[in-house]
């Protein structure tokens, strides 16, 4: 009997995409959104969960949810008439999302044509609600202005009042310190490479004494041949050496391996921010290919974050967990 229930809820995702079916009793699966919602960023504000994520629901999608479970559309950042266009015909991708003051939230946005990779670049809007409005404060940065080839994918982290953002994309992971207000680079910074060229969707975690570095390596986005896993590094400093367990650097492409793929879900990567539930359960969102997923959408998966003995941190087996426990909220 339990064997035909998990058949069951592993093939789940193949049936009927779009809408989305509430997951109302103490077991989630996964994906837990079936649309495409891929690179995902989170936060919490006044008990509701916002997501973001890049636009392939155009203007950048807001999602909402009350456990990391069940999503509903909420809006989106931007609307055609008060889209960014500092990249002609860009696209925008990979959102981050912060709570930066009181009352200030603040989107790190990538926009950027395929194969753009001089002209990308990385800007920023603002809003005193997490549904908005937003008000797009246009561009930081491009790739040709800051000289970091590549220049998307933000992680903004904050520390002794100091306001830092990470970025790049398979030609280096680089931070810089902002301004006081986090909307500019501050006046005379410049950037530090902190990771190799085999990583892209960069997040930091601080842990006890550590700085995690989770990234993402590999093919993102070629459906079913995606190679796209999710690994990580850790150091005793915001700014590295990042480490695998050997020692070895991130600045070298040296990693362990959170998350790959396996036959069911394919892709498996760019994580959003660590979410701990209220029982003190660490949990992360990402995306990924489903096999059964009839239009090949980068959905969104939850799954446990542990952390063994000497604080690395682990998933399930290294691969997707189909179900599990909800989170308690």
């Amino acid at each position: 009997m339990c064997v035909l229930i998990a058949a069951a809820l592993v093939l789940s995702c193949a049936a009927n995409p779009e809408p989305e079916k509430e997951q109302t009793d103490g077991v989630y699966t996964n994906p837990v959104a079936r649309m495409s919602l891929p690179d995902p960023t989170v936060m919490m504000d006044n008990g509701v969960f916002y997501l973001y994520a890049t636009e392939d629901i155009r203007n950048v999608p807001i999602m909402c949810s009350p456990d990391l479970v069940n999503w509903k559309k909420c809006g989106t950042v931007f609307s055609d008439a008060a889209r960014p266009d500092f990249v002609e015909g860009g696209g925008i991708w990979a959102p981050d999302v912060n709570r930066i003051g009181p009352g200030q939230y603040v989107l790190y946005y990538s926009m950027s044509v395929w194969g753009g990779i001089q002209t990308c670049g990385i800007g920023v809007a603002v809003a005193d609600n997490p549904v908005g409005p937003w008000e797009d404060k246009g561009k930081m940065f491009i790739s040709k202005e800051i000289g970091v080839t590549n220049s998307i994918d933000p992680c903004y982290f904050e520390e002794d009042g100091k306001k830092y953002l990470f970025w790049g994309s398979f030609n280096g992971i680089y931070a810089v310190e902002l301004s006081d207000d986090a909307l500019s680079v501050k006046e005379g910074a410049e950037p530090l490479k902190v990771a190799g060229s085999a990583y892209e969707g960069t997040y930091i975690h601080k842990r006890g004494k550590y700085y995690y570095m989770f990234a993402s390596t590999g093919a993102c986005c070629n459906g079913f041949n995606s190679t796209y896993k999710t690994v990580v590094g850790r150091s005793t400093s915001l700014f590295g050496p990042y480490v695998n367990r050997k020692g070895e650097k991130m600045l070298d492409n040296r990693h362990e391996i959170l998350i790959s793929g396996d036959y069911d879900y394919i892709g498996t990567g760019h994580n959003a921010e660590i979410v701990t539930d209220k029982a003190g359960t660490d949990w992360i969102l990402y995306h990924a290919y489903c096999r059964d997923h009839s239009d090949r959408a980068r959905t969104l998966m939850l799954d446990k974050v542990l952390w063994d003995g000497e604080d690395w941190p682990l998933v399930n087996k290294g691969t997707p967990t189909p179900f599990g426990a909800k989170p308690v909220f």
